[in-house]
């Protein structure tokens, strides 16, 4: 028997358009996984050229995350309020033209001051694009096409890791190349957004009922009925309520859990690798293998997010990534082949699992505030992903690499009993549903969107 709660998206099949607007949407979370990554391989030359200490250091790897955290919020509400569409481009103008302008800083405040702006522009679109996506594609393949996204993460950093090996050729001046070569993902990405429909439940919820009918039938065939997609309007009010804030609790810890491994592996690769004894004739190649890894954890993790769900999976390689760290923190003066082995299969864990925040968000809210929602858990996570990756490279040079990886295996054991206390699985339930299931006030009851 059907869910009631379905509609004609989820009863549609996979078509090219999904996966037109799967990739177009991508462009975004692939730009994130260059951009963080890109600085780590930059600061090698970087580094000795704006005459960076341990706190600027710090500073400049981490603005971006705590630009990712405003953009996320400030975002995310605004994309419920004007739209997926508008942001969904603009923000990519943004972005080609704060990276250009990277490559011209002279002085450490201006590489923060832009890396914070870039950051602003990342944590906009994962609200963007997601929303986007999640609100076009059938609930049984939402898992794979919302986890791509993020697995687009892992795609950018494989490029950047690639690109930045590839620009090291140009001396001491590679680093205003690195920082520069962004605003080509994202002019290519720009041009292949230009064409994507609006919505059709945004524009219900804003009550343009004949522009979302003119969508639905352009895409879905004249007999789609849009008012299958009917949602109860709600504010953002409704994130206050017990059952979202648990949700937004829930969803948040894993993130945090696994964005501070993620971003110390890429933002510090080279280092990270150097002091564990990986790379020293080379202190790209390393890097480049990690980020390799990433994705090719992906692939599997892609294929059971919809058979297995999402909590078994991400209790499983939590489980993994915990131990792999604590491995490294026991033995770390072990053969170096066999700690890149650990790392790798750290990498492969990751990987399979991390593109999961990106999904449940999407599928815990409702229309009306699913941007807010999500924009305000990338914030979150970022709190925490911005404070470590500051504070790392004074903790690796007072503590020692030891004591960094058992850090990072706390924080995967954090993720562990987070996702078992506080996880709801949303595997195959369609948007629709899960908004209803939350007995939410209506917009007649709180007074409408602001």
């Amino acid at each position: 028997m059907s869910d009631p709660a379905e509609s004609f998206i989820d009863r549609a099949p996979l078509t090219r358009f999904h996966l037109k607007l799967t990739a177009f949407s991508a462009g975004g979370p692939l730009l994130d996984g260059y951009i963080v990554t890109i600085i780590g391989l930059a600061l090698v030359t970087l580094g000795p050229a704006l005459d960076l200490d341990a706190t600027e250091t710090g500073l400049a790897a981490a603005s971006a995350l705590v630009g990712i955290l405003a953009g996320g919020v400030v975002f995310g509400r605004l994309t419920d309020r004007i739209g997926r569409k508008v942001m969904y481009i603009g923000n990519l103008i943004a972005l080609s033209a704060l990276s250009i302008l990277s490559a011209f800083v002279v002085e450490p405040w201006q590489l923060v001051a832009l890396r914070f702006a870039l950051g602003v522009m990342i944590g906009a679109d994962y609200p963007i694009a997601s929303s986007m996506l999640a609100e076009f594609v059938p609930s049984r393949y939402r898992g794979r096409l919302l986890g791509a996204l993020f697995a687009a993460f892992g795609v950018g950093a494989a490029l950047a890791a690639g690109v930045g090996w590839a620009l090291s050729a140009f001396g001491p001046d590679a680093w205003r190349w690195m920082l520069a070569s962004p605003a080509v993902i994202g002019v290519v990405t720009l041009v292949l957004r230009l064409n994507a429909p609006e919505s059709p439940r945004w524009l219900l919820s804003r009550g343009r009922r004949a522009e979302a009918e003119q969508v639905v039938h352009k895409i879905w065939g004249p007999d789609a009925q849009v008012d299958e997609l009917h949602e109860p309007v709600v504010t953002p009010a409704t994130l206050m309520t017990r059952l979202s804030i648990r949700r937004i609790a829930y969803v948040s810890a894993f993130f945090i859990a696994h964005v501070i491994p993620l971003f110390a592996i890429y933002s510090f690769g080279p280092t990270l690798l150097h002091d564990l004894g990986i790379g020293t004739e080379s202190q790209y190649l390393p890097e480049l293998l990690i980020a390799l890894l990433f994705v090719v954890g992906s692939v599997p993790g892609l294929w059971l997010v919809d058979r297995i769900g999402r909590i078994p999976l991400l209790v499983s390689t939590f489980a993994i990534m915990a131990l792999t760290f604590g491995f490294i923190a026991v033995v770390p003066g072990a053969p170096p082949s066999l700690l890149f082995a650990a790392l790798a299969l750290y990498a492969v864990a990751s990987g399979a699992s991390n593109f999961i925040e990106i999904i449940v968000p999407n599928e815990l809210f409702p229309t009306s505030v699913r941007a807010t929602a999500t924009g305000i858990v990338v914030a979150i996570s970022r709190v925490g992903a911005a404070i470590s990756t500051f504070f790392l490279p004074a903790f690796l040079t007072g503590f020692g690499i030891g004591a960094v990886m058992w850090f990072l295996a706390a924080v995967n054991v954090f993720g562990l009993l987070a996702t078992l206390l506080l996880g709801e699985e949303t595997n195959g339930r369609p948007l629709g549903g899960l908004s209803r299931s939350q007995r939410l006030p209506s917009h007649s009851a709180v007074g409408g969107v602001k």
